[in-house]
């Protein structure tokens, strides 16, 4: 990933859809977004260095349709830890998280998890998908493995991070909502707008899968992400911890820390094995995918300078007697 303008995508991505939108005439372009379609989807956006080269929307999509990203959400508390350790909220990656998780210093297990360990979904912990704690009931869950042994898909390391960050942003004298902070540190500054981003009862931002998002706003993410952390000449993140979001663990090649990797993987984890990208021969090596359930996605790559966002309506699969979906050839429609 290298330093880029991104002053042209933010005027693009700001401004009204035009009559006829990016790729209109393309034939490939006009492929991948029938492609989408037939799969329930809703929206798509395709940005080359910055600048849409394709858009369309479909069945209850739009331009200005915000919709749920559902675990699409995740990607962001990677960026938000980046941040915390730009500003010395969190020492870095291996900080243990009983560091500020105090009930967990006496517990043989607990007392092991790092924040990179909680994140990469290696802490040992497990949960529903779907079923999301709150940050305090979070911190009850057990351990099923020791810490860094197996990777376990699911909603409750990411809310125990949000527990993390709220005691964090307390100590320093900030608002205890971890969404505020990310909402000052990496939304505002590059100008991403959510619908809405939803938070349990309690006032607990939802973490793992609370963001409501147009294509357009998910795609400026996209666009921070392929250029290193880095928005108009300022890193918003702390540039080393950035580089460590995109390297998978020992238990799972194929997941870095809350980006999916186009990487081979011998993780029985099913949603790990639901992820075709695993076995994409011939991807390119700095392709990263934010993913959310009803195939919700966006693809990074920053080698060919491409971001790629797609919506789709509800959180269900391709729908009945409907066509699979297939990463790999969602993304091949863009791949030079």
């Amino acid at each position: 990933m290298r330093l880029i303008v991104l002053a042209a995508a933010l005027v693009a991505l700001a401004t009204p859809a035009a009559a006829q939108l990016a790729g209109a005439g393309d034939a490939t372009c006009q492929a991948a977004i029938a492609f989408s379609a037939a799969r329930r989807g809703a929206a798509v956006l395709a940005l080359k260095d910055g600048r849409p080269v394709c858009e369309g929307y479909s069945g209850v999509g739009g331009a200005d349709k915000p919709m749920e990203i559902w675990s699409g959400t995740k990607s962001f508390s990677g960026l938000m830890l980046a941040a915390a350790v730009q500003d010395g909220l969190i020492a870095n990656l291996d900080e243990p998280v009983s560091k500020t998780i105090t009930e967990w210093r006496d517990d043989p297990q607990k007392g092991r998890v790092t924040i990179r360990q909680l994140l990469s979904l290696t802490s040992g912990m497990r949960s529903v998908v779907g079923q999301v704690p709150t940050y305090h009931e979070a911190l009850g869950f057990p351990l099923s493995a020791p810490p860094g042994e197996v990777f376990a898909y699911g909603p409750a390391p990411y809310q125990v991070f949000g527990e993390v960050m709220r005691r964090k942003l307390v100590a320093a004298g900030h608002p205890a909502d971890p969404y505020l902070y990310l909402k000052r540190r990496i939304l505002d500054p590059i100008g991403l707008v959510p619908g809405d981003w939803r938070h349990m009862p309690n006032g607990d931002a939802f973490l793992p899968q609370g963001a409501v998002l147009t294509v357009r706003e998910w795609a400026k993410f996209g666009e921070l992400v392929r250029a290193d952390g880095v928005w108009k000449g300022k890193a918003l993140v702390d540039r080393a911890t950035f580089a460590e979001l995109f390297k998978g663990s020992q238990a799972n090649g194929a997941y870095g820390i809350t980006f999916w990797l186009a990487k081979p993987s011998a993780s029985p984890d099913p949603v790990t094995r639901g992820n075709d990208l695993t076995t994409m021969k011939d991807a390119p090596p700095d392709l990263v995918l934010a993913a959310g359930a009803g195939n919700q996605r966006l693809y990074i790559v920053p080698s060919q300078k491409l971001v790629v966002a797609r919506l789709a309506e509800g959180a269900g699969g391709a729908g009945e007697g409907g066509p699979r979906w297939s990463d790999t050839e969602f993304i091949r429609f863009f791949l030079r």
